[in-house]
């Protein structure tokens, strides 16, 4: 079972780290075009980008939470 668990848990990981970053990146992105763009309403395509990634991050991080919650249960 852990040699199931522990590359699934390090594919999450580094999912949930690859999720952050992208999401940084829209954030960068999306205050440069907000200070370039004024009075708009609505929300642009990198303030979507944004939202998605993190919602991304916290999925990932709450699986890897649950496969060493598994690991931990499964050493016992």
């Amino acid at each position: 079972m852990k040699y199931i668990l522990i590359p699934l848990l390090i594919v999450l990981m580094a999912m949930a780290v690859i999720s952050l970053v992208r999401g940084i990146i829209a954030f960068l992105k999306s205050t440069r075009e907000d200070l370039e763009r004024g009075d708009q309403q609505g929300a642009t395509e990198m303030q979507l980008l944004q939202n998605k990634m993190m919602f991304n991050r916290i999925k990932y991080q709450g699986l890897a939470v649950l496969v060493v919650a598994i690991l931990l249960a499964a050493s016992r």
